[in-house]
């Protein structure tokens, strides 16, 4: 019933940002569909465990991250093509008949499962975990544009902190926690968790930094844009549809370390791009992050999952969803920060004979940059468009070898500190 009160809110409030009429709405409703996204993605891997007998589930989680992993590209790919045929409101009501379908199959074919013994919600630590990861991202995200030094920026850092440090205090004393600590001591748990909130990381990270590239500095449309993003798409699909028979005969361990090294080859790949740089180059450094994450996610998933008994798998699978989402909200933030620092350090020096709102325009984001290159075309000497397409590159540089940094290092943690798991191993 509550993964169909979550569909039902998310497609209301698809239908809602469709026809938002202010910006202030339109944020409003996207909020309304993160709470329905919220209560969707968690029960979705949550109920698995009661539909599918032990030797199936492994296969069922499978193509649960696959589904998952597809999402995050697929969303640019169909986005795009809805926003060249129809209008902006377009990309919401797709969400409308495929939520309405998935709610007449899910009151259809599901079965309804509940916690014999469900503890109570923990208000304290629903607030303060909320708290503190709001104040912690925005501050990361604010600490480039008004300066670290700045109380705002300090002070919500600081807000941040005390209310993670705080939240976790509380976690650790109150009889119904949020979130079982226990969990974490249990390196079957720890160790696939971090693999997973790392793919989802640098997944994110890169979804935000590379249609900005294809569609700014190489001219695409947004369909377009999207198109050139299927690499990603046929990488994790094609891995996520083989990595069930790998486990199978090698344990979950091999495919996670392989998958997060291939994973962050693509990156240090992609770190070497260009301004000059071809589409098949990045089509290829595409391919090689989606091979390795879709290698990576699925046993990772799988071997959380393991850890728990049937009863509390809804409750351990919102856990790791909301640590994969939290990791995806940092991304945006520490990944951003860096694109958005060497960016305007590389710019910097073009800008001086430039007015100021020009350069303030230029300095905000590589379509700003574009957009005033574009009006100074006739005058002459200016090459703000090559200047921009170059720190913007350096900047992706620094954001895929940062992104290659932590899949490797994760890694190698991973082979030393996962305990393996034998091939045959199920719930």
């Amino acid at each position: 019933r509550i993964l169909l009160a979550g569909l039902a809110v998310f497609v209301a409030a698809s239908a809602w940002a469709a026809y938002s009429g202010t910006a202030e709405s339109l944020i409003a409703a996207r909020a309304a569909m993160g709470i329905g996204a919220a209560v969707i993605v968690p029960l979705s891997l949550g109920v698995l465990p009661s539909l599918f007998p032990p030797e199936q589930r492994r296969r069922a989680i499978a193509v649960w991250v696959g589904a998952l992993g597809v999402g995050l590209p697929l969303g640019p790919i169909v986005g795009g093509w809805l926003l060249e045929q129809f209008w902006w409101g377009s990309v919401f009501l797709i969400n409308l008949p495929v939520g309405a379908l998935a709610l007449g199959a899910a009151a259809l074919l599901l079965p309804e499962s509940r916690d014999p013994a469900p503890p109570r919600l923990d208000w304290p630590g629903i607030a303060t975990s909320v708290l503190g990861t709001a104040a912690l991202v925005y501050g990361i995200i604010q600490g480039p544009e008004d300066g670290w030094t700045d109380p705002g920026v300090l002070t919500a850092i600081g807000t941040g902190a005390l209310a993670l440090a705080a939240f976790l205090y509380w976690e650790r004393r109150t009889t119904h926690p949020l979130i079982d600590l226990r969990l974490f001591a249990n390196p079957s748990f720890t160790w696939p968790t971090l693999a997973a909130t790392a793919g989802t990381f640098t997944l994110v990270g890169a979804l935000f930094v590379v249609p900005q590239y294809l569609q700014i500095i190489g001219g695409h449309s947004a369909f377009g844009t999207g198109v050139r993003l299927v690499p990603l798409v046929l990488a994790i699909l094609v891995a996520a549809a083989t990595v069930d028979k790998i486990v199978s005969r090698i344990g979950a361990k091999i495919p996670i370390v392989a998958g997060l090294l291939i994973a962050a080859a693509g990156f240090a790949l992609y770190a070497t791009i260009t301004p000059d740089s071809t589409y098949a180059f990045t089509a290829t450094s595409l391919a090689v992050i989606g091979l390795g994450a879709g290698l990576a996610l699925a046993p990772a998933v799988d071997a959380v999952m393991a850890t728990l008994p049937d009863h509390r798998a809804a409750a351990g699978s919102g856990l790791l969803m909301a640590i994969r989402q939290v990791g995806a909200a940092f991304s945006v933030a520490i990944l951003g920060t860096i694109l958005n620092a060497v960016y305007v350090r590389d710019l910097e020096p073009h800008l001086d004979d430039l007015p100021a709102a020009a350069a303030d325009a230029a300095r905000d984001n590589i379509a700003g940059a574009y957009a005033v290159a574009e009006r100074l075309a006739s005058t002459p000497g200016t090459d703000l468009a090559v200047s921009a397409a170059n720190a913007f590159t350096q900047a992706m540089t620094a954001v895929f070898a940062t992104s290659a940094a932590i899949s490797a290092i994760l890694a190698i943690l991973i082979a030393i500190r996962l305990p393996p798991t034998p091939p045959d191993a199920h719930r």
